[in-house]
Parts: structure tokens; sequence; C-alpha cells
């Protein structure tokens, strides 16, 4: 269990009172379109799982016919409200990175899958908010003498791509889409992950407020390493994109063991003629 999801859940309340920053929403729901457009095909039943506010749901008007809201239960032992076969598209973008059972959530949207429906999804990963996590994990050893969690971990790509595998996803996909952001400081990053709900979730986080000293720190030493040369500071955001598909006998298969009709060495050797 690495994520608090009831604190989740407050902490996206307090994103909506303080004015959502939507950046990543708003990229990665024009993203899914654009993808899905790439499909050449209409989708009749799909629902959006798990996704905060409407930038995504917007961007799919016109490319589905019927979009349910599908929430992720607090309590992950409780199934997904899908029945089995009943869609032809599952989609999710920019949460499934706060999900404490991933390979179980890919599994359950397999199922709820149609022969030859696809799921579309898109979250957090790879080398996100690395900056930020260096930096606070060098201020800490210099003042504190230890590190404590402030950055939650994420997944890698090709961990993605096994996970989908593992789900019984065919003709599996990943990609990263690299975002770097630059702000005036460390402390207006911190504000926009607040205004974006992503801030420290993590089960074992500290329970006891930062020191300002180490803040102060942490702040100065992001400033030295990932500054420009106009004194703004990177943030990265690699969103990473997944998709699946359920398997049908229409889809293209791999050859079994044996079967080709041309070896590798005989392919090669033409090549060179």
């Amino acid at each position: 269990m690495l994520f608090d999801r009831a604190l989740l859940r407050m902490r996206q309340r307090r994103a909506l009172r303080l004015g959502p920053a939507t950046f990543l929403l708003d990229r990665a729901g024009e993203d899914a379109a654009e993808r899905l457009q790439a499909v050449m095909r209409k989708f009749k039943d799909a629902a959006d799982v798990g996704t905060p506010g409407m930038q995504l749901h917007n961007a799919l008007v016109g490319l589905v016919e019927r979009l349910a809201r599908i929430d992720l239960p607090d309590v992950e032992s409780e199934p997904l409200a899908l029945q089995p076969e009943s869609i032809d598209l599952a989609v999710s973008v920019l949460v499934l990175q706060f999900v404490n059972d991933l390979p179980g959530v890919l599994a359950q949207l397999r199922r709820a899958l149609k022969p030859d429906g696809l799921l579309l999804a898109a979250m957090t990963g790879g080398d996100t908010l690395t900056e930020l996590r260096q930096s606070f994990a060098a201020a800490e050893a210099e003042l504190e003498g230890g590190v404590s969690p402030h950055v939650a971990p994420f997944v890698d790509l090709r961990d993605v791509g096994a996970l989908l595998q593992r789900a019984g996803f065919a003709l599996p996909v990943t990609d990263v889409d690299r975002a770097v952001v630059r702000y005036d400081s460390a402390f207006a990053l911190m504000a926009d992950l607040r205004r974006m709900g992503a801030t420290n979730v993590l089960v074992e986080r500290r329970r006891t407020p930062t020191r300002r000293a180490t803040m102060l720190r942490m702040a100065q030493i992001y400033s030295e390493r990932f500054s420009d040369p106009d004194g703004r500071i990177r943030a990265t955001f690699d969103v990473i994109w997944l998709s699946g598909w359920a398997p049908h006998e229409s889809q293209q298969q791999p050859l079994q063991p044996g079967s080709a009709k041309t070896s590798l060495a005989d392919a090669v050797r033409g090549s060179k003629r």
C-alpha cells in the first residue's frame, strides 16, 4: 500500500478550491483525442476511468457515442463498476499513477472490454519531478542526516509494457510524452502541485512539517542544479501512454516457432547481394 487514497481525494478537493492547474490534463486530453482519431474506428460504449476534471470528456466529444465516468474505489479490494465485456473502449488519464494495485486494475479493465476493445491510458512516470526529488534528498541529507520520501516512486516505461502483457492485453504499445515546465522557483512548482492535487500522499510520508531551513536549502539546491541562464528552474513531467487490445481472432498473430519459411541467415545473405 503505497498511497493513501483517502488523502488523495482530500488533496484533489483542495485543488478545486484553490483553482486547479490543468495544463497536464489539457495536454493529455488533446493527445488522447489525436490517438483515438488515428485508430480510424468509432467506439460505441466507452468508459472514462477515474480521470479528474472534464478535459478528457470534452476532448472525446464526437469520437465516442457514449462515455460513462467510472470512479476508482478508494478501497482497491472493491471491483470497478464495470461488467465483463461491457465496453469497447476504456480511457484513463493521469490517475493510474496513484493506484496501489495497478496490475489488478489493468486486469479488471481487460475483463471489462469486449473482444477487440481498446484500453488507452496515460499516467505520470519515468523521470517525473526528478529535479524536486534530488533537491529534497540533497537538502535532507545535508541538514537532517537522512532522507524521507517527498515524491512518489514512478513506474518505468518497460514495466508498463510488461504489466499490459501480464493483464492479458494483445498488441501492447507504450511511449513517453515529456514536458519540461519552467518556474520562477521550487516554491512556485510546489504551489502548482497543490493545485494539481498531486502533493505527497505516500503512506510512508513524513507526518511532521518539513523544517523551514530544509525547505529553503532544497529550493537553493534546485536553483543551483536545475536552472536556466535566466534563473528559472526546470521541472520534468513524463507522461507514459499505454494501449492494448482485448484479444480477438481478427488481430495480427505472431508466427509459431519454427514456422518461418526463410531463415535469418538466408535473409542477411540476400540483403548483401
